[in-house]
């Protein structure tokens, strides 16, 4: 399978492994802790995939806000209406992807 059709299609069954987990958008003034899995074929890639589940979860919104700047993987950033503290990952290489990265974050709702 070509590498940007892997790399989309993990992505899409992570967003939607986050949005069955996902316990609806954050109210303001509380956190939540999320997890999330990524794989693709850089251990890299797979973290991005990991921050970017753990956002969906959360909000699209912040989601769409995050992957719209110039925020780092695993950095904390500053999102409008929330706080997304550092993450923390544990990743493996190996399995049909390449890289599989178990990640956690906590997420604020401003």
């Amino acid at each position: 399978m070509h590498k940007a059709l892997r790399s989309m299609t993990a992505l899409v069954a992570v967003a939607g492994l986050a949005g069955v987990m996902s316990a609806g958008t954050a109210e303001a003034g509380s956190c939540v802790k999320k997890g999330a899995i990524g794989e693709a074929g850089s251990q890299q890639d797979a973290k991005l995939q990991v921050d970017e589940a753990l956002l969906q979860a959360v909000d699209w919104g912040a989601w769409a806000a995050w992957m719209g700047s110039n925020n780092q993987v695993g950095a904390a950033a500053k999102l409008p209406g929330y706080s997304f503290g550092p993450r923390s990952y544990s990743c493996k290489q190996g399995g049909s992807w390449g890289w599989t990265c178990r990640g956690s974050a906590t997420i604020c709702k401003l």
